[in-house]
């Protein structure tokens, strides 16, 4: 029973964020007592334009039952988009919190934004959806790379 509940509540909360969300993978564990969702296997996560593909999804919960982030974890690829900014990449881990539009990047990250063409890669990207603004952190072995493409 705890089980229906989690999955009505995950439905409930998706459909609340505006669109359709779309989750597969070859296996779905439900945490009831953890608040959280593990998707198991070619995990991907699909809204609208918008998807994350990586070996393992997990969706957490806060104790009203809102989905307070999704976590991508192994050979994370992803897209994203809106006005400010439409992203293409991948890193090892992917976290995205939907109230607040903010996606992090963890280790070996690499995004490039498809509206003008640079790219950045560093250990740690954050990407504020709704200012458009975004955070790089490199470490003292693998420093911040920015690529800028300039009009020839």
């Amino acid at each position: 029973m705890n089980f229906l509940k989690i999955a009505l509540f995950f439905t409930l909360t998706f459909v609340a964020f505006a669109g359709k969300v779309e989750i597969t993978s070859d296996s779905m564990q439900a945490k009831s007592l953890n608040h959280e969702i593990h998707f198991i296997g070619n995990a991907k996560v699909k809204q609208l334009k918008d998807w994350i593909t990586a070996d393992k999804i997990i969706i957490y919960f806060d104790d009203n039952n809102q989905t307070k982030m999704y976590k991508a974890i192994g050979n994370a690829d992803f897209e994203f988009s809106n006005e400010k900014g439409h992203y293409l990449g991948n890193s090892e881990i992917v976290e995205y919190y939907p109230l607040t539009s903010v996606y992090v990047l963890i280790k070996k990250a690499k995004v490039k934004n498809l509206l003008n063409g640079n790219t950045v890669n560093g250990d740690k990207i954050t990407v504020d959806m709704i200012t458009g603004k975004s955070n790089v952190e490199g470490t003292k072995s693998k420093p911040v790379k920015f690529i800028l493409e300039t009009g020839k």
